[in-house]
């Protein structure tokens, strides 16, 4: 058994990889970041490959697809986000966060899954975010980017179901994280963040038992539920008081 997880240098990825190793899955694990991939593959037991790329250009999305082809689990890790006035905020920046937390996702989704469904077997798991059942001032691109993976992800999970399909789709809503996001998002939230390695361990357990919505702790939960009964100017101001600039 393979599972391919991108954005594996760190954080949710990298403890993911960690916990796939110890239950015997062979990996590749994909990020920019090759010393930190090296010294991960040093400490895993099963067979790891490592492949350092920047998966915010699509040809390496393509790239990667060919170089690797046989997976059993796809896990859409990769992703960051950017804190600031929309105004303010540097746009080449938010452009590469579109298409790593977007695009990237999409190619590797369709191009895995269609694999997949011809075999009629394989789990895919999209990273996404509690943010993404909110709107985000404060970090506009990053909560809309986000929305996107939640609403694909859905979307396509129904067809699969309506197709009977034996492929299994899962979309991990984390809330805050003590993770490296938070320093290249120059965010802190006022929220006490989960450790990346529970979280890592409770997203596999439930993509192995064919959970679907994944959110981790039940103070997020709690969130989730009230995004969708309270009024729409109530949650824009939750979530710009939720989180400051990281070095305020």
């Amino acid at each position: 058994m393979k599972a391919l997880i991108t954005g594996a240098s760190s954080g949710i990825g990298r403890d993911m990889a960690r916990y796939l190793s110890r239950l015997g899955y062979d990996l590749v694990i994909v990020a920019r970041n090759e010393k930190a991939l090296e010294e991960l593959k040093e400490e895993l037991t099963t067979n790891v490959e490592i492949i350092a790329m920047d998966l915010s250009k699509s040809e390496n999305c393509y790239k990667l697809y060919e170089q690797i082809k046989d997976v059993d689990i796809l896990i859409n890790n990769a992703g960051f986000g950017e804190f600031g006035n929309f105004i303010n905020t540097n746009l080449d920046k938010e452009i590469s966060m579109i298409e790593t937390n977007i695009t990237a996702l999409h190619i590797l989704t369709k191009l895995y899954l269609k694999d997949m469904v011809e075999k009629n077997k394989g789990y895919i798991m999209n990273v996404a975010s509690i943010a993404g059942f909110m709107p985000g001032p404060l970090m506009a691109t990053y909560y809309a980017s986000k929305n996107y993976v939640v609403s694909l992800t859905r979307a396509i999970d129904k067809e699969l179901k309506k197709k009977k399909s034996n492929v299994k789709l899962s979309l991990l809503c984390p809330g805050p994280v003590n993770t490296n996001f938070n320093n290249v998002a120059n965010v802190k939230f006022k929220a006490k963040g989960l450790s990346s390695e529970y979280v890592a361990k409770y997203a596999i357990d439930k993509m192995l038992k064919n959970k679907f919505m994944i959110i981790p702790g039940f103070g997020i939960k709690c969130t989730k539920f009230f995004a969708k009964i309270m009024p729409t100017f109530l949650i824009e101001e939750f979530c710009y008081y939720i989180q400051v600039a990281k070095n305020k």
